[in-house]
């Protein structure tokens, strides 16, 4: 094995453990961490079962009440050091992304120091922000609602971007009083889980709030129907997010489900058409298509289009694909086989449809040539379906009418862009496309930790991470208090 080495996670007292309340052996056994770029095993992870849901959530319960009893400060304290410790070991964070997530250098750097940072700085403000209103009342009385933490707070992640999509939801239940039961994906359990357990453990953060637990669907489950574990906070796939949804229904438990996409990127034909294909390149090829505001869909003005496909084919043949630890590469690895199959079943059968295959549409090992489909039908799975790879099919469209008309027409709602020099149009084309997400003259791929985040329909539940009030009706329940000065006299 050779793992990266660093200050962070140089210590092997995480190796075959996992973070329950200090470190532990799980329950689970243990497996190799392994690089997608080469097949090499970086690290003995310690995997959990669900055995271990219960005992972590009890551990975790017994410890929030602490915890959200301390003057907000003291929270606010340990998120602003948890900030500059991924500011401090962001080389040695980047290194672990690169190397077990498959993430371009640069596309490593943004999780750790703009996103992953900035949530933590975002966080420690929010320790401090309103928390309730006063209420008036017709009685003689103080009446107000207030929000209190909701607890335990179970947390999902996935592989494709492990840093962001975890301390979103870690880093604001934290610092509202709430205890954290994390399940990272497997595949990236030591760039999306040791590293947020080190980082909280070095930022001083009490024991027994924070608990990782690395393991597969049975430990997910385990979360959603612990009694403990009030609010469940999930990034992934739409049919996983379904299973969760209906368990926690049944429960009566609060689901935060942020799923898939199939984002369209909607192109005038006033634009400069170099520009927007480089916008457009970006949104589908960036770290190899695997996320889920990726642009999924190019959706062009006919008058244009031919033209935008030819130079979108251009810039993907282009692009140098490798690996992204030893190579000054724009697109890295696919995350393991299956999923590289799928991708490549996807574009095979689209072509079988009808679609042309403009360039790409070739793999090596796990490395997914960027790929640019033309003449793409309706029914064809690369439009149909999220690809969650480095796939642009391309579009045209006759009229605004009809560019709404295929830009609504997924079930998803995620995220959407629309290049034009017209921002008046652009503006009030977004109001007629379903969609969480909405970016006038640029790529369907943004996040700002200030920003509510969240999509429509097959995309999730609504719910958003982001912002001081988003993060508030996340991560706490509203509570109705009223006081009175001396005691009623009733009838009885």
């Amino acid at each position: 094995m050779s793992a990266p080495a660093g200050a962070l996670l140089g210590a092997v007292r995480w190796q075959g453990r996992i973070f329950s309340g200090g470190w532990v052996p799980g329950s689970g056994g243990e497996y190799d961490s392994v690089e997608p770029a080469t097949g090499q095993a970086l690290a003995r992870v310690g995997a959990a079962s669900a055995a271990d849901v219960p005992k972590a959530a009890e551990t975790a319960r017994r410890a929030q009440q602490e915890w959200a009893a301390l003057p907000y400060d003291r929270r606010a304290r340990v998120l602003r050091r948890a900030a500059r410790l991924f500011e401090d070991h962001a080389d040695e964070i980047d290194e672990w992304l690169v190397r077990e997530s498959g993430a371009t250098r640069p596309f490593a750097r943004f999780q750790t120091v703009a996103v992953a940072a900035e949530e933590c700085h975002e966080a420690a403000a929010l320790a401090a922000h309103p928390y309730g209103e006063l209420l008036r009342s017709s009685q003689p009385r103080l009446s107000m609602a207030r929000r209190v933490p909701a607890g335990v707070v179970g947390v999902i992640s996935p592989f494709n971007a492990p840093v962001i999509l975890s301390i979103r939801a870690i880093a604001p239940a934290l610092a509202l009083g709430n205890a954290v039961l994390m399940k990272p994906d497997p595949r990236t359990a030591v760039c999306g889980g040791v590293v947020l357990a080190r980082i909280f453990e070095e930022a001083g953060l009490p024991d027994g709030l924070f608990h990782l637990l690395p393991g597969g669907a049975d430990v997910g489950g385990a979360l959603v129907a612990d009694p403990l574990v009030r609010v469940i906070a999930f990034t992934g796939s739409t049919r996983a997010g379904r299973q969760i949804a209906a368990a926690a229904g049944e429960r009566l438990k609060r689901v935060h489900l942020e799923l898939g996409g199939n984002s369209a990127l909607v192109v005038l034909d006033d634009v400069d058409v170099e520009q927007a294909v480089s916008a457009g390149a970006f949104g589908s090829f960036n770290h190899s298509g695997q996320i889920c505001m990726a642009t999924s869909r190019h959706l062009v003005a006919e008058k244009i289009a031919a033209d935008y496909a030819a130079a979108l084919a251009e810039h993907a043949a282009r692009l140098p694909v490798g690996d992204p630890a030893r190579a000054d590469v724009a697109v890295g690895p696919i995350i393991d086989a299956g999923q590289r199959d799928r991708i490549h079943e996807i574009v095979t059968s689209s072509v079988d449809a009808g679609a042309k295959l403009a360039t790409g549409g070739t793999f090596e090992g796990l490395f997914y040539s960027p790929t640019v489909l033309t003449d793409v039908p309706l029914t064809a799975p690369a439009y149909a379906q999220e690809i969650f790879g480095p796939v642009a099919p391309v579009v045209p469209f006759s009229t605004v009418d009809e560019a709404v008309r295929l830009a609504g027409g997924t079930e998803y709602g995620l995220s959407l862009g629309i290049l034009t020099r017209d921002v008046t149009q652009g503006l009030a084309l977004a109001e007629r496309i379903p969609s969480g997400l909405v970016h006038i003259n640029d790529q369907t791929v943004n996040d700002e930790a200030l920003a509510p985040f969240g999509g429509v329909g097959e995309s999730g539940t609504g719910s958003r991470h982001g912002g001081a009030q988003a993060n508030l009706e996340a991560f706490t329940e509203t509570q109705w208090v009223t006081v009175r000065g001396d005691l009623p006299r009733y009838p009885f």
